[in-house]
């Protein structure tokens, strides 16, 4: 720990210990410590300077003592008057509930750490100003806002949630997860997360939730897989009545680009000549039609039931043109 300190690198070492404490709830005083290789004597100084700075750095009870961060009193001097502050708010709020392509995971990542530090008069302000605006955006299901910053902490702090969840049937059930990471596909919001009754991972529609709550219960990160990769899978493959597999005559590519993955799984084939799309479905006329609207040269593989209905679908299209169709 020796060497010259100057005030470049107290600097660099306050904003680290400020990431420390956006990353987490809590850390101790010797976790810190030891996270910027510094004495014990030299945290308290930092957080000192993070108090006089306008951060509100509360100590912790406990063996050894700790310290967390805070909702402040007033913003602390992060070049943002009140105006600006309330205007990115809001305006990650919009990003957060999907309607800036690609921001959604990082307007809430940074939703979730200024939230911490706005004082209460324009965390009021926000909503306020949330709540009396409307987004013109393709159909959807609306998330609140507050449910999403919940789980955004809980992701990040690696503290378990409690909820109660709708199922297809209607009936609800509590559930206790262990959440990882929340994925949207543009119409709906996922999490995936550890259902710990259940012992495996699950996938759970935010718009299904009801009183979340996260707890006070740490716990340590499982292996996981890929959240959007597992999401997409969960999705496509969904308890439908029928789950159908079209071999597509196109790139995998060019059909994921018309295929949104809440739709669709695509299958990658040897080549670039062909892809299997695998769609679960109750309406097989649909499917039918949807996939005739690829534009694609298409070949029904399961179940035999598609194939009827892309003959229906053959013979109103061949009425609507006035001609006649083989009914065999």
């Amino acid at each position: 720990m020796g060497g010259v300190t100057t005030v470049e690198t107290t600097t660099e070492r306050v904003l680290r210990l400020l990431g420390l404490l956006q990353r987490r709830t809590a850390w101790t005083a010797a976790e810190i410590a030891a996270e910027l290789g510094v004495t014990d004597r030299s945290v308290r100084r930092d957080v000192e300077r993070l108090r006089a700075l306008g951060y509100p750095v509360h100590a912790t009870a406990g063996v050894g003592g700790g310290y967390r961060l805070g909702a402040g009193t007033r913003l602390p001097p992060l070049l943002l008057d009140d105006g600006e502050a309330v205007a990115t708010a809001v305006s990650l709020r919009l990003a957060a509930g999907g309607t800036v392509t690609g921001a959604g995971e990082a307007a809430l990542r940074a939703l979730a750490k200024l939230d911490q530090v706005l004082p209460p008069r324009l965390r009021a302000e926000v909503r306020a100003v949330h709540d009396a605006t409307e987004t013109l955006v393709g159909p959807g299901v609306e998330i609140d806002g507050e449910l999403l910053v919940t789980l955004a902490r809980a992701c990040r702090d690696t503290v378990r949630v409690r909820f109660g969840y709708a199922g297809r049937d209607g009936a609800e059930q509590e559930r206790t997860v262990e959440p990882v990471r929340m994925v949207t596909t543009g119409r709906r919001w996922y999490l995936m997360a550890y259902d710990v009754d259940r012992d495996a991972w699950r996938t759970f529609r935010l718009d299904r939730m009801r009183d979340v709550a996260a707890t006070t219960w740490r716990f340590t990160p499982r292996v996981h897989p890929d959240p959007v990769a597992y999401v997409g899978r969960a999705v496509a493959a969904a308890p439908y009545r029928y789950v159908a597999r079209v071999r597509v005559r196109a790139d995998a590519r060019r059909v994921r680009d018309l295929v949104p993955p809440q739709v669709g799984r695509v299958e990658e084939e040897e080549g670039d000549a062909s892809c299997v799309l695998v769609v679960g479905t109750g309406d097989l006329d649909w499917l039918a039609a949807r996939v005739a609207g690829l534009g694609f040269d298409a070949e029904v593989l399961e179940p035999p039931e598609l194939r009827a209905a892309a003959g229906r679908l053959a013979r109103r299209a061949a009425a609507m043109a006035g001609e006649a169709v083989d009914q065999g």
